[in-house]
């Protein structure tokens, strides 16, 4: 979700896409480095739009992709293995823990984190603790991320966009709480609510935001997959995702996160020894 110095604006279907975000200051004095790429992915992001395969609304209907029915039978599975992951659920991280770029829209601990996988890069460990949705994400071409992302009560994400239009993102309820009025996502100009074992497709370079406003835990399955798009727009996303690997902020997220698997592990180590030596 990291925020872009400029802020132009694309038509995609009657909706908007601003490349920027309202009320978040953009970064101070880019290196020319980080102008050229900021350039090139506004140029990319305008070539995603014009030549889309699934058009460019900000919710998908979901039999646009045939695949997600695939994902949404097989959800008690992945459902089963979250409430394994929660008996440590104050242990998890925050987000911006992990992404501090996330830092512009999130700064307490109401968002916390399980990832699986993000950009080519996978924690094998947290793998090991769900590898039945491991199993069931292989499914979805073009997976970018694919992560628990647990909302606490009272937590509202702020209106913002994500860094790049790329990429969908796919939400399947997991843990929806009641009542339902409380509890939802804007993006663009539509208010939608997540229902235990269904997906939400949406595309979040749109302007969007969320909020609990339960008194319990949300969580949902989290992925971003690459967005079908026709030549030569794919080959152009395809250059840029693969490079984003490299870019210093997906590789300090990696880096945290290394550290805090390091902490948890350890901890649940530690847990079961002192448990065999009692």
């Amino acid at each position: 979700m990291k925020q872009e110095a400029h802020n132009p604006t694309a038509t995609a279907g009657g909706a908007t896409q601003t490349f920027g975000t309202e009320g978040i200051a953009p970064m101070d004095r880019p290196s020319l480095v980080t102008r050229v790429l900021m350039g090139t992915v506004a140029w990319a992001e305008k070539l995603n739009l014009k030549y889309s395969k699934v058009g460019n609304p900000p919710v998908y209907d979901n039999t646009t992709f045939p695949w997600v029915a695939e994902i949404e039978r097989e959800w008690p599975l992945i459902r089963a293995e979250l409430e394994k992951v929660l008996v440590r659920q104050a242990d998890l991280p925050s987000f911006q823990d992990i992404s501090t770029d996330v830092k512009t829209i999130s700064t307490d601990t109401g968002w916390k984190t399980f990832f699986l996988a993000g950009y080519g890069l996978t924690s094998e460990q947290n793998i090991r603790q769900c590898p039945e949705t491991w199993r069931i994400v292989q499914k979805i071409p073009g997976l970018k991320t694919a992560m628990f992302s647990i909302f606490e009560p009272g937590k509202h994400l702020p209106a913002h966009r994500g860094p790049y239009n790329g990429v969908l993102r796919l939400h399947l309820g997991l843990i929806v709480p009641e009542p339902r009025d409380k509890l939802a996502i804007r993006v663009d100009k539509q208010i939608c609510h997540w229902e235990e074992g269904k997906a939400l497709v949406f595309d979040d370079a749109y302007n969007h935001e969320a909020w609990n406003h339960t008194d319990k835990t949300r969580v949902v399955l989290f992925v971003d997959f690459v967005k079908p798009l026709r030549f030569p727009a794919n080959l152009v996303n395809w250059l840029l995702l693969n490079i984003a690997v490299f870019t210093p902020f997906i590789r300090e997220g990696l880096d945290n996160h290394k550290e805090w698997e390091k902490r948890f592990y350890a901890q649940a180590e530690a847990l079961r020894n002192s448990k065999a030596a009692g």
